[in-house]
């Protein structure tokens, strides 16, 4: 093509901004406060709005070292110019572990098989009980989050290390290093979502039920991936290095990943209701009644029509605007999905939102939010050193 690596442009780091900074600490202060008042006033209701609020945004996080990884495996050129704004996410992995504390410490408001008198006499919690007990449900959670973590630091430093020295054996590492975390990252997050989700209702099980957790999860970090894309864009620190090319891809990816989510969710539910075993039906009867059909109904439409719909298009996929509104009504549909899969096991008729369950949005959102922005202000907003930089800025698709 004629054009060598000192046509492109170092955009820097983002600009340190105090005011935006000091907005996400005190919307953090203010949804802790809350949060703690929660649990106060209702105590049920503050701890499963903790436990979803929680989830969301280690889903987020974990989602972005996912998005890197597979990245790192493929060798995939196309991704170069997004692939630290995903890398970003992983800022948050640590305050996981706080976040897993929190929640540790309300497991007998949320888990009714922390409790000894509803085990006893109950024959599936009783043979359930040497995996369902508190000792072994911190044990192996605080192991898997420390796994993340280790390969979030290991391999997002090499990556940012790659800036500084252009060296290859920085992505050969993480040619390495990326297989084997996504078959841990398949183990332990299948675990987390069975122990923080699928418990809630101790006697029924999926077998799907991680796959279906880390769907969502992923769906809801290639949304967030494109919103902070596409402003950043609009910024100007994306000038000259991404163009509708690349924002078609992650519109493919989140087309995608839009029908692959439908997929699992549909294959979930028609295997279970196929069988019609008592036990594994209540799940969805439960979720089916009442108000929260309104709840179902929304994820049918809301979740996969109106992305599907949304993004159908090749204009669709290559319009900020169009990515921009999309990919923030995915990172909302993402969110009233994990009402409906915590909400029934303590609100039987119906959803319930209000500043209890915002509370603590605000809180791992403000933190979440500033952790990302205070890494894009240290590091450079593109894996500026990239081996595949070059080509990806300037492939175009045919």
């Amino acid at each position: 093509m004629g054009h060598d690596a000192h046509t492109i442009k170092n955009p820097g780091s983002l600009k340190p901004n105090p005011g935006l900074r000091t907005l996400f600490i005190v919307l953090a202060v203010i949804g802790l406060v809350a949060t703690v008042a929660g649990i106060s006033v209702d105590a049920k209701r503050g701890w499963s709005s903790l436990l979803l609020n929680h989830f969301y945004f280690m889903g987020l996080a974990i989602g972005g070292l996912f998005i890197a990884a597979i990245q790192f495996l493929t060798g995939a050129m196309w991704s170069a110019p997004i692939r630290r704004i995903s890398e970003s996410f992983t800022a948050y992995l640590p305050v996981v572990l706080l976040g897993f504390i929190a929640v540790g410490l309300g497991a007998h408001q949320i888990y009714e098989w922390t409790h000894p008198e509803v085990v006893k006499g109950d024959l599936i919690l009783e043979h359930k009980a040497g995996y369902l007990n508190l000792t072994f449900f911190w044990i192996r959670n605080i192991i898997a989050i420390i796994v993340w973590i280790f390969f979030g630091v290991s391999m997002v430093g090499s990556s940012v290390a790659q800036d500084k020295d252009g060296a290859y054996s920085h992505t050969a590492k993480n040619k390495v290093r990326a297989p084997l975390f996504l078959a841990l990252f398949a183990l332990t997050f299948t675990m987390v979502s069975f122990d923080l989700l699928m418990s809630l209702d101790p006697h029924w099980f999926s077998t799907m039920f991680g796959v279906y957790c880390f769907a969502g999860s992923f769906y809801a970090s290639l949304a967030l991936t494109t919103v902070i894309t596409v402003l950043l864009k609009r910024a100007g620190y994306l000038d000259g290095i991404v163009n509708d090319n690349h924002l078609h891809d992650l519109g493919k990816f989140m087309f995608a990943f839009t029908v692959f989510w439908a997929y699992i969710a549909f294959c979930q539910f028609m295997l279970i209701w196929y069988a019609n075993l008592p036990e594994e039906t209540m799940y969805f009867m439960h979720r089916m009644e009442g108000k929260w059909m309104y709840v179902t109904t929304f994820l049918l439409i809301g979740k996969f029509l109106v992305p599907f719909f949304g993004l159908l298009t090749r204009g669709a996929k290559r319009s900020e605007k169009r990515l921009l509104v999309v990919g923030c009504w995915m990172l909302f549909a993402q969110w009233i999905d994990l009402i409906w899969l915590i909400q029934p096991e303590f609100h039987k008729e119906g959803a319930v939102i209000g500043w209890i369950e915002v509370a603590p949005l605000l809180a791992f959102g403000g933190v979440f939010a500033f952790l990302v922005h205070r890494f894009l202000s240290n590091n450079t907003v593109v894996a500026i050193r990239d081996p595949k930089l070059e080509e990806s800025v300037f492939h175009h698709h045919q």
